[in-house]
């Protein structure tokens, strides 16, 4: 592969290690042609001396399947040279006085290269099997690393360490695009999609035993670029998945917002509009003007608050809320939204004892609670809504308890959206918007608080905010 030329020399021994030290193999050749001699004698008085000869053989497959071919050649040799001298008469001496003894010496001879042989192919078999598994687990787990979900880059530096624990290199490292080049102590090998694009650059040491270079030139460095290739593909995907998920969501919204601002808009707009054309009738009433003069200002407090949540709505998702955090009390915000709503609404409020202060905008809070507490109300059919204010370990918790008709299971997850309206809310044609509940969870999360639900149809619904704690000495300081 282009940029790998230049890898060979000398080094660790790496995917693929050849034969064990050679001088170990010539030891192994001694002292087990030394053990099958000595054998033999121990063996002359229950066999014929001419059949002892197989006692060799093992010497020669052990050396053959670990050191090869030419010192299994070798044993073989020396092994036949052994049974002549110390075994085949006259004893002591390279010669053969029997006939018969030189056919059985030549035939041992010939079956113990054709072992040697035999044991050397078995053994380069084996050999490569293993090294083509190896490589297939590399191959594996650099799919699972590159193709697993994290980003590439990321992703990038776990293959890293794969490929130098399975070449045995002391470091490895692939980096995305062209930029890396090599430098005294690595060489950069390029990495290309199948457009000839480099995608990335995979660093290792220079001097890379020959065996080693080579398995990274033809089998490491395809798979890396067909993994990388696909990464980077599979990023790109999600990326336009994101985008367009984000482009999507925008539509959404706009498209809820237009119909927010063509009903709930135009309903008090209408209706003021309306009462001003009726109050102009010189035959109105005085009882009459009066009613109108009222719907007019109802009108235009629904709208007056409508217009605040959008532009709470509007300021929490651009991230321009950012809340004045001052320790303040639960309880004061809780009680100062009870009393900011209409008196018709009935909020009942039960706090425990030695409930610590927390740190939030206060103002802040109380348009959530204020929200939250009017949301309950809308579905809770006139009946009262409670709020208990408690310690429970380190943080305050308020919870506010209505008595409307609950909220299902499925809805549960939504009910937090923007312009969102749940079943209820259309089987009971409320005036509500569908935003007072996302800006109690954009204020309440600003401020480092949290909020859930807990609600069975039929059963009501309890929306549980919870907030942080300060001890005494840090709200003195």
């Amino acid at each position: 592969m282009r940029g790998t030329d230049n890898l060979i020399a000398q080094g660790p021994r790496g995917l693929g290690a050849g034969h064990p030290p050679l001088r170990l193999g010539w030891l192994v050749l001694g002292a087990s042609v030394a053990a099958a001699t000595g054998l033999i004698y121990a063996l002359k008085p229950i066999a014929p001396t001419v059949s002892l000869s197989v006692v060799y053989l093992p010497a020669v497959v052990l050396v053959s399947l670990y050191w090869g071919l030419w010192l299994g050649l070798a044993t073989s040799l020396v092994s036949a040279a052994a049974f002549n001298f110390f075994h085949i008469p006259p004893v002591g001496r390279f010669t053969i006085s029997d006939g018969r003894d030189f056919v059985a010496l030549a035939a041992f001879t010939v079956i113990a290269v054709v072992v040697s042989t035999i044991a050397d192919v078995a053994r380069n078999r084996a050999l490569e099997a293993d090294l083509r598994r190896r490589e297939a687990d590399l191959a594996a787990s650099l799919a699972r690393e590159l193709l697993a979900g994290a980003e590439t880059e990321v992703a990038l530096r776990a293959a890293s360490r794969r490929i130098a624990e399975a070449l045995e290199l002391p470091s490895a490292a692939l980096e995305l695009g062209n930029g890396a080049i090599a430098d005294e102590r690595n060489d950069a090998v390029p990495l290309y999609d199948a457009g000839a694009r480099q995608i990335a650059t995979l660093r290792v040491p220079k001097r890379l035993p020959a065996g080693t270079a080579e398995r990274l030139r033809n089998q490491v460095v395809p798979s890396l670029e067909a993994l990388i290739a696909v990464a980077l593909q599979r990023d790109a995907a999600q990326s336009d998945a994101v985008e367009t998920a984000a482009l999507r969501r925008s539509d959404e919204l706009k498209t809820a917002l237009l119909q927010a601002t063509s009903h709930d808009l135009r309903t008090p707009v209408t209706a003021i509009l309306a009462a001003a054309y009726a109050l102009r009738a010189r035959s109105v009433t005085e009882e009459e003007r009066g009613e109108l003069s009222a719907a007019v200002v109802e009108e235009g407090e629904r709208l007056s608050a409508l217009i605040d949540k959008l532009l709470d709505l509007s300021r929490l998702q651009s991230g321009r809320a950012e809340p004045r955090r001052e320790w303040t009390s639960l309880e004061e915000v809780v009680l100062a939204a009870r009393d900011d709503l209409p008196e018709r609404i009935d909020v009942r409020v039960s706090v425990e004892p030695d409930v610590p202060p927390i740190r939030a905008d206060a103002a802040q809070l109380e348009r959530a609670v204020a929200n939250l507490l009017d949301n309950a109300w809308r579905y809770s059919d006139g009946l009262p809504v409670s709020v208990h204010i408690r310690r429970v370990g380190t943080r305050a918790v308020a919870r506010v308890v209505d008595q409307g008709p609950g909220i299902a299971r499925a809805e549960q997850t939504r009910i937090f959206e923007p312009f969102y309206r749940g079943s209820q809310a259309a089987r009971k044609r409320s005036g509500g918007s569908g935003l007072g509940l996302a800006i109690v969870k954009g204020f309440v999360e600003a401020n480092g608080g949290t909020i859930s639900i807990d609600s069975l149809p039929g059963q009501g619904t309890s929306f549980v905010i919870s907030f942080e704690t300060g001890d005494q000495a840090s709200v003195a300081a």
